[in-house]
């Protein structure tokens, strides 16, 4: 099991991102969360396989529809298993 931060930016607020993104990562079976920043970009924390966080980091190299992904930064960080679902932070 793995954990990745990840930063998103270009047109990525104002498009769904957050929902998709929830949906996409209920489809990878991973958990975590996902927010908007303040500075225009999208965070995500993800936990899983590694499998399945290279699908979703796929994912999140195109986002959805209307989205216009320009760059994404991954942080791997220490698995810690601490959350039970994926979920939207406001």
């Amino acid at each position: 099991m793995k954990r990745f931060r990840v930063l998103i930016t270009g047109i990525v607020q104002g498009v769904c991102f957050r929902a998709y993104t929830r949906k996409t990562a209920g489809l990878h079976q991973l958990h975590g969360w996902v927010k908007n920043l303040d500075n225009g970009k999208v965070e995500a924390v993800f936990e899983g396989t590694e499998n399945d966080l290279n699908l979703m980091l796929q994912w999140c190299r195109q986002g959805p529809p209307g989205a216009d992904v320009k760059d994404i930064k991954v942080i791997e960080e220490p698995y810690l298993g601490e959350f039970r679902d994926f979920s939207i932070k406001y």
